[in-house]
């Protein structure tokens, strides 16, 4: 049997808009984008090019395209409810494609994993915990670009998203407590991440979790791109990857999300963020606000290098510190 020293810690940021995992070899992200792969063979002809195809992930549910650009090769699957944390086979096939990118850039893994799995706010109840738990936990087997790939998960531990964030900010590397923001953890500290389907909020005082002031909304960059996609003539993945490559016309749009963004922090916080330590924003949204929502807080604001990976980051320190019981 594997003991707790014996495992490999890792967090998973299980994002609608992006999977994210890191360890102490560094981070990945996977574009979450599934497709089912209906077995169409690509079409070529002379003097256009033809898209390389995602990475395939064959499991016991069927055949998937995953990652980047999945969506243009076969039938997109769009999942961005609660339910997907609870194993459905798009969720699946994107985690096992998301381990396979991560060995490949890192090497295999060695030992079974211990991971913390990230979630949003809505999902962390007691049933919706213990289904998580149960579909990651244990061996997994798959095929990958025709070949084998495995991995076992021997621990999971789940946690919200905006916590991660804010574990992120009081760990360093070895999952210890950095010195001069200890204090933080005491008195109050305010988190907002904004991810391709939420924006998260939670505030901590002295490490309990101020409830009145934790929620989520479902306003996230997905309804960016519903704004700038009022015709729905994309999938919200096709319109992902036009935002990412900067393709995608937002100058109308972004005031419009920008001001539901802000309404939704008003109406959690009002004004009591003016006693919070610190404001901590990550997420792959609060790149596109860097510009303006940091200043809502009068210098209060935190913004990590890296606000994209911060909350994988977060989960891996807490699970170092979860292993080594400090």
């Amino acid at each position: 049997m594997e003991t707790s020293t014996n495992l490999m810690p890792h967090g998973i940021d299980a994002g609608n808009g992006a999977l994210k995992i890191y360890g102490k070899a560094g981070g990945l992200e996977i574009v979450s984008q599934v497709a089912v792969n209906n077995g169409q063979k690509a079409v070529t002809t002379l003097g256009l090019r033809t898209q390389k195809a995602p990475l395939s992930i064959s499991n016991g549910h069927g055949l998937f395209y995953v990652g980047a650009n999945a969506h243009d090769h076969g039938r997109p699957v769009e999942s961005l409810d609660v339910e997907r944390y609870n194993g459905t086979p798009e969720m699946e096939a994107l985690l096992q494609g998301g381990i396979t990118a991560y060995q490949r850039a890192y090497g295999t893994f060695t030992n079974p994993l211990s991971v913390v799995v990230g979630v949003t706010t809505e999902a962390v109840t007691s049933e919706n915990s213990d289904q998580i738990r149960q579909w990651i936990k244990g061996k997994h087997e798959w095929i990958a670009d025709d070949q084998p790939d495995r991995v076992e998960i021997a621990s999971v531990k789940i946690a919200t998203q905006a916590s991660a964030e804010l574990f992120d900010y009081l760990l360093d590397d070895e999952g210890c407590f950095v010195p001069e923001r200890k204090g933080a953890f005491i008195g109050e500290v305010g988190a907002i991440s904004i991810g391709f389907g939420t924006v998260e909020l939670m505030v901590v005082r002295n490490k309990t979790i101020v409830q009145r002031f934790t929620s989520g909304s479902a306003s996230g960059v997905r309804r960016l791109l519903e704004i700038v996609d009022g015709q729905h003539l994309y999938s919200l993945g096709e319109l992902d990857m036009q935002l990412r490559a900067g393709q995608l016309d937002i100058r109308d749009a972004l005031p419009i999300w920008e001001r539901e963004v802000s309404g939704v922090i008003e109406k959690a916080w009002g004004k009591s963020w003016k006693r919070f330590a610190a404001v901590l924003i990550v997420g792959g949204g609060s790149i596109l606000l860097k510009d303006t929502l940091p200043y809502r807080f009068n210098g209060r604001a935190f913004m990590p290098e890296n606000p994209v990976m911060s909350i994988a980051r977060g989960l891996y320190k807490l699970a170092l510190s979860q292993q080594r019981g400090k």
